[in-house]
């Protein structure tokens, strides 16, 4: 598999992709998606699919490289990129559940899948450019009541990093949380 090695790297391509934009603590990527290669055939079948057990297994894999992470960035909670309740019902399940709840399970980082909420339904974005994702996504994500969290850091998880307009909108949301931060790590990077 096209493993990245972001967590090893000072910088790297997730991080890259935010700079200037979101402030991120870090950002990391598991695999390189490449068009017609391994990581998109996996990503197709754990989020059309229903192959859950690909998210559990490259979970599994990718917490070996990142024990200590929670010590080392006091990370609070793992929160899923979330789908509209609509597109949930579609598919029975959020792509990222079961990646989240491996690498919660084994860095002891608590999941919360209900904090960060899709206010709006919308058609796939695979298809769209990085200024139609953003015009989609200025107002798509919202944290539920958070009047009692302040400073927390939060480990923002999702399966794909393609123009970033996702995470960016998940993030901006995030950090409307008194002293909040915000990592990101997510199944795979876009190359192009």
């Amino acid at each position: 598999m096209p493993l990245t090695n972001h967590h090893l790297l000072d910088t790297n391509d997730t991080e890259n992709k935010f700079y200037g934009i979101v402030d991120l603590e870090f950002a990391f990527s598991m695999l390189y998606f490449h068009k017609e290669g391994i990581v998109q055939k996996l990503i197709h079948q754990l989020k059309y699919k229903g192959k859950q057990e690909i998210g559990s297994y490259l979970g599994l894999i990718y917490a070996l490289s990142l024990k200590g992470l929670k010590e080392k960035y006091n990370i609070d909670e793992i929160i899923p990129v979330p789908l509209h309740p609509k597109r949930f019902k579609e598919r029975s399940y959020n792509q990222v559940d079961t990646f989240c709840l491996t690498l919660s399970k084994e860095l002891g980082i608590p999941y919360n899948n209900t904090l960060l909420i899709r206010n709006k339904y919308s058609k796939t974005q695979t298809k769209k450019n990085k200024a139609e994702r953003q015009v989609i996504n200025k107002t798509l994500f919202e944290v539920k009541d958070y009047s009692t969290i302040k400073g927390n850091h939060f480990l923002l998880i999702d399966d794909v990093v393609t123009t970033g307009a996702t995470i960016e909108s998940c993030t901006k949301a995030l950090l409307k949380i008194p002293n909040a931060k915000v990592s990101v790590i997510t199944i795979a990077y876009t190359q192009s």
